[in-house]
């Protein structure tokens, strides 16, 4: 199994009790690891600091005694931002009708990056509007996604905080 899937199934039970998703778990640096917990309220209210240094405290706590870490690493804890990263199926369902970037692991039609406007998803496929076409691109065989800052996208996060 993934080392970083692996952390986010040994976490995941304690950070939704505390009342937050996970959105990533990603390993990075290979002198000095950088593990990087990115988590969202589960409500959708904003994250605050002290939301991230309570996530911070409960999994270092988690992660101490499972220990699938071998050596020395840095926790870092952050919350998405607007450009947040679309990482499972139900972000691509959840971000339908905005614009985002995908990168895909197989060309199709002769390329790997696409920008479009989100159609949510059929099944296991992300739906997605490039250049007027409507593409079916197989969730597997998305590499990376993340949403595009818009004027939407900041008229969509304003109304949220004044709710």
């Amino acid at each position: 199994m993934h080392l970083e899937k692996r952390i986010e199934e040994i976490i995941e039970p304690t950070v939704s009790e505390l009342g937050f998703d996970i959105v990533r778990v990603q390993l990075s640096g290979k002198h000095n690891p950088r593990l990087q917990i990115m988590a969202e309220p589960a409500e959708g209210n904003t994250m605050t600091v002290d939301d991230c240094a309570a996530i911070s405290r409960a999994v270092s706590a988690i992660l101490d005694v499972d220990d699938p870490l071998p050596d020395a690493y840095t926790l870092a804890v952050s919350a998405p931002g607007l450009d947040r990263p679309l990482v499972k199926l139900r972000d691509f369902e959840r971000f339908a009708g905005f614009e985002a970037r995908i990168e895909t692991e197989q060309a199709r039609d002769g390329r790997k990056r696409f920008r479009g406007r989100l159609g949510g998803i059929d099944g296991e496929t992300v739906m997605i509007a490039v250049d007027g076409q409507d593409m079916a691109i197989p969730y597997p065989d998305v590499r990376r996604a993340k949403l595009l800052v818009t004027d939407e996208l900041l008229a969509a996060a304003e109304g949220q905080e004044k709710q």
